[in-house]
This record gives C-alpha cells, sequence and structure tokens, in this order.
C-alpha cells in the first residue's frame, strides 16, 4: 500500500511561495547546504512518485527536465507523476498521468496498489483537498528561518482543523528544519 506524504518548503510564518515571480523568489536559496540535499534526499527516499496540482507541474516543467545530473532532479524526473488538470493532452514532462474528476477516488484506489510513495508538493489546493478527504500520511516541513509576511499560504482558507503526530525533526547548519508529522486526523473539539 502507498503512502500519499505532503513534502513543502515553508517560511515560519505559512508562506510556501518561491517561485521567480514572487516578491521574494529565491527565499530558499541562501539557505541550501550539501547537508540539507543529504537530508531531503533521504526523507524523499529511493524511489517516489509525484503528485502534483498543474500549476506546480507546468512550474516544475520550466526547471526540473533541464535541472543536470544529480540526485534530486533524477529522482523526481524519472518519478511518475501524477496531475490534476482539465488540459491532459498538454502534459509532456513525463512519465506522466492525469488524474480523473473524481480525484478523492482515484487517489483511493491508487494508494492502495503496489507502487513507490506519492509525494505532494506545491499545490495548496490538492494539499487541503486530500488532508481534509483523510489521504494523507505524512506532512514532511522543510521549514526556514524567515518571516515572509504575504504569499501564498500551506492551507486553503477552507480548510478544517487537522491533528498530527511528531515524528521527527533535523536541522542543517543554517537553521533549516526538516519536520516530519504523522497524519492523525480531524482535529478533536
Amino acid at each position: 500500500m502507498r503512502k500519499i506524504r505532503i513534502f513543502e518548503h515553508i517560511s515560519l510564518d505559512g508562506v510556501i511561495e518561491h517561485d521567480k515571480n514572487y516578491t521574494y523568489g529565491g527565499w530558499t536559496a541562501p539557505y541550501r547546504t550539501a547537508e540539507g540535499m543529504a537530508m531531503l534526499l533521504e526523507a524523499y527516499g529511493t524511489g517516489f512518485d509525484l503528485l502534483l496540482g498543474r500549476r506546480t507541474y507546468d512550474e516544475w516543467l520550466g526547471y526540473w527536465p533541464n535541472a543536470g545530473d544529480f540526485p534530486m532532479a533524477n529522482g523526481i524526473n524519472a518519478a511518475t507523476k501524477y496531475v490534476a488538470t482539465h488540459r491532459p493532452e498538454s502534459l509532456k514532462w513525463g512519465p506522466v498521468k492525469n488524474l480523473s474528476e473524481d480525484i478523492i477516488e482515484e487517489l483511493r484506489k491508487l494508494k492502495s496498489t503496489d507502487g513507490p510513495d506519492l509525494v505532494l508538493s506545491g499545490s495548496i489546493s490538492l494539499t487541503s483537498l486530500l488532508l481534509d478527504a483523510g489521504l494523507i500520511d505524512e506532512v514532511v516541513l522543510i521549514v526556514y528561518p524567515v518571516l515572509l509576511g504575504r504569499g501564498k499560504r500551506l492551507l486553503s482558507d477552507s480548510f478544517d482543523a487537522r491533528e498530527l503526530e511528531f515524528v521527527s525533526t533535523l536541522a542543517t547548519p543554517t537553521g533549516v528544519l526538516l519536520n516530519t508529522y504523522k497524519h492523525l486526523g480531524s482535529l478533536k473539539k
């Protein structure tokens, strides 16, 4: 049985936006280290597939296929990309599969199959939807020691409260924390 694992690079105040059009687009770059990359590679594991929203797929298409020959790029490029999109005919970076209109049911079926874990990154609407549906097994937050004030946040405004259980934390020399949590379900009142 596969797990669905969220991986998000996030500021201390919950901002995940870091594309080139964002005011502080390169905010993660000064904190990158070889130790941090090694921790991230270990957390991803040796084999994984990707679960992406369409915007994240398009952003990653602009970078990862031409990123060069190194472990993270090789893993991301080799992974099957399961994409939530209404334009499946334009998916060209593969291996790739379009998720059907009923994303929740399709992911329930996919989780029940043998195969690598599914890593979800970047999509706030997909992240919120799958947490609310109870499909997420683990949340990995790569927390940077910055406060950005504004930008896209990890969860949508309509998100329902969830409970997590702490699993582990690792730190890089630049203060980036790799925090891993198990998803337990709805937050009890």
